[in-house]
């Protein structure tokens, strides 16, 4: 079996990892895979699987141009057209979409092909894009259009950005056209909250299976480091947050309000931020710009009492699984799939609000639980998606 997987990046983010994840597992059962990227590094033990979209001029073209015509999604024709021609020269017998939203791809293109090649697709939905005229999330600014069909975009300045234009309505007739109708398509979401949205959504026809994501236990778990110690914080409790980028819907604010109700025997530490957010950080804030790779990342989940994950928007955050698997329960809002993941090892606030992280945090009290390890692994996850993977390969003869 020929499997082609398509996400933006290979081998690198929580997606790209998937990707190569699940790729080593069908290789390892004598498949045949490639996987189709258009951003980032390929680390060297993954280029023998990867296949590159386009270029990076043709990334940043379609970047300028959906902040002007905000029409992320519907433009690189012609990478696109060359790649629809590799895919046929490929011949896969199924086709693995991941994020296909990232400046690269041209989904009706894409779709238009794939219904004219009639294999068996499965699509992975990390965020809620794909359903849709602009955002990624909705739920920080409470929008509902994307239930009957978007318009005045509240959000058209957040990803994918548009300064000028706002065709969100135009872009959802458009992707509900163009990813409508598709024979022998799966959904997966890592989560049952965004199941619940997809089975609102026009994409509601399509069958829908749950996967949550997984992350490598042999690197996140219990480690003994001096990380306290560094940070001359050893007699206090140690907060912890992490984020690739913070701002006000990863919960920033919160972490700043905290700050200010909290006594002298806590310690904030950021992990992610800039430089500049890092000068501007009130007395009992931390700032880490980056660590020095994921073991040491491990250290710092490790060393903190609490990973608090005050998110207004997200899917099934695997900082949270990180966490977990390091031993440190989390707190965090009750946002989107960071519910699900919480609950395997930590609590959830009833508002969402620095007072109410407060009231549990006074509590000093631990999950009386502890953590089902394989749940967290990606071995797990990926077992399911290979069942998903062996249940097609039953239905379609190759």
């Amino acid at each position: 079996m020929r499997v082609l997987m398509i996400n933006v990046c290979c081998g690198i983010k929580s997606t790209g990892r998937l990707c190569t994840d699940l790729a080593n597992a069908l290789i390892k059962q004598g498949h045949e895979v490639k996987i189709a990227y258009a951003r980032g590094i390929v680390l060297r033990e993954f280029q023998h699987l990867s296949v590159k979209i386009g270029s990076s001029y043709d990334v940043y073209k379609q970047a300028l141009l959906a902040r002007v015509l905000d029409n992320e999604g519907f433009g690189n024709n012609n990478a696109t057209n060359s790649f629809i021609e590799w895919i046929k020269s490929f011949k896969p017998d199924i086709i693995h979409l991941h994020n296909i939203h990232g400046y690269y791809i041209n989904c009706e293109s894409l779709f238009t092909f794939l219904k004219e090649y009639k294999k068996p697709v499965i699509w992975t939905l990390h965020d809620c894009w794909s359903f849709t005229g602009h955002c990624t999330y909705f739920d920080f600014v409470n929008c509902n259009r994307w239930l009957t069909g978007c318009f005045k975009c509240p959000q058209k300045k957040e990803y994918p950005v548009s300064i000028v234009f706002d065709r969100s309505r135009i872009n959802y007739i458009k992707k509900k056209e163009a990813f409508s109708n598709l024979d022998s398509l799966t959904l997966i979401t890592p989560s049952y909250w965004l199941a619940k949205y997809v089975s609102q959504s026009f994409l509601r026809d399509y069958p829908v299976e749950v996967i949550p994501n997984g992350i490598n236990t042999e690197i996140f778990r219990p480690t003994k480091n001096n990380i306290k110690e560094k940070l001359g914080i050893v007699n206090k409790t140690m907060l912890l947050g992490v984020a690739s980028i913070w701002n006000k819907r990863k919960g920033l604010n919160v972490f700043l309000d905290l700050s200010k109700i909290l006594n002298e025997n806590y310690a904030i530490v950021l992990i992610g931020l800039t430089k500049k957010q890092i000068l501007n950080l009130p007395k009992g804030i931390y700032g880490i710009e980056f660590t020095n790779g994921i073991q040491e990342l491990a250290g710092y989940y490790s060393a903190a009492d609490f990973f608090l994950n005050p998110t207004f928007e997200d899917n099934y955050p695997t900082t949270n699984l990180e966490a977990i698997a390091c031993g440190t329960p989390v707190i965090t809002f009750n946002t989107g799939g960071s519910v699900e993941s919480a609950a395997l090892y930590g609590f959830v606030t009833k508002d969402k609000t620095a007072d109410a992280i407060y009231e549990l945090l006074i509590k000093k009290e631990l999950p009386h639980h502890k953590p089902d390890r394989k749940l967290l692994d990606i071995s797990t996850c990926v077992e399911k998606y290979i069942k998903v993977y062996n249940n097609i390969n039953k239905k379609h003869v190759f």
